[in-house]
């Protein structure tokens, strides 16, 4: 009877929402592979495209998992952890972010009938890390260096990492024209980390093969005043001076007060504005540069003044731009004109100005330096040009990665059905329920070469087998799903290769993704965040309308 008249505890404030328990986690689960689904169809080279269109009406066309991820405004808590592994792996290492949501979604699934029956999260997650750490190792047993090769070589192997990274992309069909030109842009970069020393500049019309690399920095041409036509556009070993000062008239500050004893002085003051600006401009001549850029305003009267001595000027060019063409040429930005010395001025072989498509463009070559370069992209519809460039930088990243980590392993889900293997043999040494776990790691990896030939529209069972007993016989350890004719090949034969740095990140990163979702078992919902949004809604509204009617009121009301 007293434990009857016990009275009720409160925890929680009044509509707080709380989920717990086995339901709760199977909850998640299911969000995450309700994310998988989305972008579980983009996986590899026949990989279909998904139309984004938001709430302000533009329009994206991607299969990038990481840009999809982006656009999907994902609201499930769990969820989310799903689009943070895929932004991490696009920041990382560039390729990959459909794959790391494919494994994190596939080992959760496998997980879930085991929560069902009982067994404690905790259990998985020691046998998943285990895991995880032995595929890591056999993955590095299994890669190949490409170190200690000569320049040639290696560029052609980084184009094949590159042409596989492109194979799944809009521009497929162009891939090996675009993988040498993204291998000839990371190479002219060296060994700078700074991925903006690659410009991609967009230009609508002509085609996909219209797109050329620049071996050093190209930008749209600037707004220009009268007197720009008259300017040389062609220049041979020019001096380069960059500049962060407006070169325009400037009038006196309107807060300026000048007391004059006689109207002729006025005219002095107007003269000593001039010769402001007149003793700028002799000073940028008398540097001996020819071509002048400024991050700031270049007025008509600065254009006209170097039109009439040959020289070439553009202003408001971007910031970006300015700090690519200083990084090439070797000059240095000035923020004064005063005592330019010859160290601070920049040069290149050739600058001219040249028409691409609609458009004119400033480009300089053969920098001395020559840590830039730009890829020019021509293409159809905008959408188009914009998923290029997407996948352009992808390619951009793997290169990178792969000269820094130099190895690489068979593409085409021969990596993922190898480690399955090994796992799968590894677990039947193992006693107790860890065994079944490890075997579920296993299975998830097969993932990856199943979504391969679902997305080819081969029957994935069939191939499944015919590459389980190929790699069961162990001769088999870059064997993969053959995408052209439906069967398997060596992947390593057929140059679809990646870097290893791309399957351990993404092994990785699914998998602690995983871990973290099995290790929540309890959500709590907070209402207090949605009562302020309408409290601070109410209260904006109060204040905007409710006194001031109140005063309008009472003017408009007769006294007693």
């Amino acid at each position: 009877m007293a434990s009857m008249l016990q009275p009720q505890i409160i925890l929680l404030k009044e509509g707080t929402d709380t989920a717990q328990g086995k339901g709760q986690l199977i909850s998640n689960i299911n969000a995450c592979t309700a994310v998988a689904d989305a972008v579980r169809t983009t996986l590899g080279p026949r990989g279909m495209d998904k139309l984004v269109h938001d709430e302000k009406g533009n329009t994206t066309i991607s299969n990038d998992g990481a840009t999809i991820m982006n656009l999907l405004d994902i609201v499930h808590p769990a969820a989310k952890i799903l689009a943070d592994i895929a932004r991490s792996q696009d920041s990382e290492v560039g390729d990959g972010t459909t794959t790391v949501v494919l494994l994190a979604a596939e080992f959760l699934k496998e997980a879930k009938p085991f929560v069902e029956d009982g067994v404690h999260p905790h259990n998985l997650i020691r046998s998943y890390r285990a895991a995880s750490s032995m595929a890591l190792k056999r993955i590095e047993e299994l890669a190949v260096s490409i170190e200690g090769k000569s320049l040639e070589e290696k560029k052609q192997l980084l184009s094949k990492c590159a042409a596989t990274t492109l194979s799944s992309k809009l521009i497929g069909g162009e891939k090996e024209f675009f993988a040498s030109m993204v291998v000839d842009a990371v190479m002219a970069i060296g060994n700078d980390d700074r991925l903006s020393l690659i410009g991609i500049k967009k230009v609508p019309g002509g085609t996909m093969r219209d797109s050329f690399l620049v071996k050093g920095v190209a930008f749209k041409k600037t707004f220009s005043y009268a007197g720009f036509e008259q300017q040389p556009k062609k220049f041979l070993s020019p001096k380069i001076l960059l500049l962060n000062i407006e070169l325009e008239l400037k009038s006196e500050k309107e807060n300026a007060e000048i007391r004059l004893s006689d109207p002729l002085q006025y005219q002095s003051i107007v003269d000593a504005e001039w010769n402001i600006i007149y003793d700028k401009l002799d000073k940028c001549v008398k540097s001996g540069a020819k071509i002048v850029l400024s991050r700031l305003a270049i007025g008509d009267l600065a254009t006209q003044y170097f039109a009439d001595r040959d020289i070439f000027c553009a202003g408001r060019v971007a910031e970006e731009d300015l700090k690519r063409v200083a990084a090439a040429t070797g000059a240095a930005v000035q923020t004064t004109v005063n005592n330019i010395i010859d160290e601070v001025l920049g040069s290149c072989e050739v600058f001219e100005e040249r028409q691409v498509g609609n458009e004119r463009f400033n480009i300089f070559g053969g920098c001395p330096s020559g840590q830039t370069a730009t890829i020019v992209l021509r293409g159809g519809a905008d959408q188009f040009i914009e998923e290029a460039e997407r996948s352009l930088h992808d390619a951009i990243m793997i290169v990178r990665r792969a000269l820094k980590n130099s190895t690489v392993v068979p593409g085409g889900g021969a990596i993922d059905m190898e480690i399955s293997k090994y796992l799968r043999q590894h677990a039947r040494t193992i006693a107790g329920k860890s065994q079944l776990f490890i075997n579920a790691y296993a299975k998830a990896l097969e993932v990856i070469p199943r979504q391969l030939c679902d997305n080819a529209g081969f029957d994935a069972t069939d191939v499944l087998n015919k590459l389980r007993q190929k790699h069961a016989s162990g001769e088999g350890a870059n064997y993969g799903v053959d995408i052209n004719t439906g069967g398997i090949a060596d992947s390593f034969a057929n140059f679809v290769w990646e870097p290893a740095v791309v399957k351990i990140n993404a092994i990785n990163a699914a998998t602690e993704a995983a871990c973290l979702i099995l290790s929540v078992d309890e959500t709590v919902k907070n209402p207090k965040s949605e009562s302020a949004q309408g409290e601070a809604a109410a209260s904006a509204m109060a204040g905007r309308g409710g006194p001031a009617m109140r005063g309008r009121g009472g003017r408009g009301m007769r006294r007693r």
